[in-house]
């Protein structure tokens, strides 16, 4: 059969527009977009799943007890620490003029580069530095003596060495290990016992003595200094004043003497340049045999460092110790923020969707709020302090609080301020996310209810918000996620590097909102960024953060599982 000059059969069309053809068929039904949505999808998907990977990884495995390695040198020094990480870097020329030609050529087979191992060596009070690297061209030996210690100290770190002796009621007593953990166990009870009486009763009596001088000003401030009733305001509070010193000192030889029968307990410890530190055993946290410990003892170590990590307060500057005071400021911030902004956003919303006339002055504000939510953070902390803290905290602290002042009380940082702070910061969102909702529920609800003779805020209460609770609350749960992460505007309202009193005692008012907070956020920045060394707080970076995300994600279930609730509550087919 004859065919044409294109390739083709009589009757036939040229192939070239077949192709075309299918390409065109191609785009029509979207498959290069879906494919590129989908790759981008998946791109995102694995990048975040790896974030969350990195964090959980080495997050979980901070707190795993690690072996203590002995490196001996061929400069004929020893040092000892814990391998925390290893890699390659590329030798200086300084350094090859030092080494031996084997040496030399190794590296030099290896383009130049070197391994090397970052020992955590501790002893900062001894060395003046946690941290020091050993190349490989360096170490003679490396070895893990099962005589070595880790001892975690309630100041100065970690120790690495070895226990030489022990002091028991005064007597000097060769090293036992089980009876140095007994007396260990009892000896940190004591310390616990200082630290109650110092927190909380002597807390207790200086607050009653602050209280006592307030009064005696109050009262100057009030009837004059030179009154009668201001006197007599005085002298009683000078004999409360008088007990409550005689009550303080007291306690305080209560403090002595139990401090006096600390320092007959003692332990000797010796680095592995055979130098000696003598401490105190009520100042040893935990102490154990790192290359000489079984799994379940590793475990059981493992657990009780999470334990302190998530019911005591820091020490070391932050780097080691607990995060309850970060924890409760968190979520107690985020909870009062969401307390604050669902009625403002909820209303808002409300007004401009049901209430307001729909033109030129509506769009500009639904404008201007959805702008509010491109304003950096940094702006809301400026704001905040300077509203909220010197404006409305000044002028609380003139009308309930003048005997405090120039202490302010209200008129500084606070989490009250930061929460409502945070508070302006997500309310675009919640706007923006109620006046979907409340668009969603269909005009024939609103016209069926106001038929049926109810009035139109009726209507809203008993037809409208209902049906638009989930969309609500999705709003809140967008807000809670973005405002428990931040950082910024908390600077300058409130958070502060080391708060261990919580906003809440046994004093009235019991609840104290003017006080400032610790926050998760800020404890990583001031951890990772505005420690002493950096890699000694890069394992609480970790930890801390893998802490931060669970908490968010614990509130954001809790909300998401409200939420449900609600939809299948108020579900209909109409809906």
């Amino acid at each position: 059969m004859a065919s044409t000059d294109n390739g083709t059969l009589p009757g036939q069309k040229p192939r070239g527009r077949v192709v075309r053809r299918f390409t065109a068929d191609l785009s029509a039904t979207g498959e290069p977009a879906l494919w590129a949505l989908g790759g981008a999808l998946a791109i995102g998907v694995i990048l975040i799943s790896g974030f969350l990977f990195l964090i959980a990884w080495n997050g979980f495995a901070t707190f795993w007890p690690k072996p203590i390695a002995k490196v001996e040198l061929l400069s004929g020094t020893t040092i000892a620490g814990e391998p925390t990480r290893a890699g390659e870097y590329r030798v200086g020329q300084d350094i090859l003029a030092l080494l031996s030609p084997s040496q030399k050529a190794g590296i030099e087979q290896n383009l130049g580069f070197a391994n090397r191992v970052l020992y955590k060596t501790a002893n900062f009070d001894l060395y003046g530095d946690d941290f020091r690297w050993v190349s490989e061209f360096e170490a003679a030996k490396v070895e893990y003596p099962k005589d070595l210690f880790l001892l975690e100290r309630q100041q100065w770190g970690a120790f690495v060495g070895r226990i030489k002796g022990m002091t028991i009621r005064g007597e000097q007593l060769p090293f036992d290990y089980q009876l140095l953990q007994k007396e260990q166990s009892e000896a940190r009870k004591r310390f616990a016992e200082i630290r109650k009486l110092e927190r909380k009763d002597i807390g207790a009596v200086n607050y009653y003595l602050d209280q006592e001088r307030l009064k005696i000003r109050k009262a100057i401030l009030k009837h004059g200094e030179g009154s009668q009733e201001a006197q007599r305001i005085a002298k009683a509070a000078e004999a409360k004043i008088a007990q409550l010193q005689a009550q303080f000192t007291e306690l305080q030889k209560r403090i002595n003497d139990i401090r006096t029968q600390d320092r007959q307990y003692r332990v000797l410890l010796e680095e592995i340049g055979s130098r000696t530190l003598d401490t105190e055993l009520s100042q040893i946290v935990r102490f154990y045999p790192a290359n000489d410990i079984s799994f379940f003892n590793k475990l059981g170590i493992y657990l009780s460092r999470w334990v302190e990590f998530l019911t005591t307060e820091p020490r070391e500057a932050n780097t080691q110790g607990g995060v309850l005071p970060a924890i409760f400021g968190t979520v107690g911030m985020t909870l009062m923020m969401v307390i604050f902004v669902a009625p403002f956003g909820v209303i808002t919303a409300l007004y401009l969707r049901e209430y307001a006339k729909q033109g030129r002055l509506t769009s500009i504000v639904r404008i201007s709020v959805n702008n509010l939510a491109g304003v950096p953070s940094i702006v809301y902390g400026v704001f905040g302090l300077g509203f909220f803290a010197y404006i409305v905290g000044g002028g609380i602290d003139g009308l309930f609080f003048p005997e405090r002042l120039p202490n302010p009380t209200f008129g500084t940082g606070g989490i009250l301020w930061a929460s409502l702070t945070l508070a302006l910061l997500t309310v675009p969102v919640v706007i923006v996310a109620t006046e979907e909702a409340l668009s969603a529920v269909p005009r024939s609800m609103r016209e069926g209810s106001l038929a049926c003779g109810a009035s139109k805020w009726q209507t809203i209460y008993y037809v409208i918000l209902p049906k638009a609770f989930p969309g609500i609350m999705t709003g809140l749960i967008l807000a809670m996620a973005r405002g428990a992460g931040e950082v910024a505007p908390l600077m300058l309202v409130g958070v502060v590097k080391l708060a261990p009193a919580l906003p809440f005692d046994g004093f009235f008012p019991f609840i104290h909102l003017e006080r400032s907070f610790m926050h998760l956020g800020f404890h990583i920045f001031d951890v990772g960024f505005q420690s002493r060394n950096s890699e000694a707080g890069k394992p609480m970076v970790f930890v801390t953060t893998l802490l931060l995300l669970g908490l968010i994600v614990a509130m954001q279930s809790g909300a998401i599982h409200i939420r449900n609730r609600l939809k299948r509550k108020y579900a209909s087919d109409n809906f």
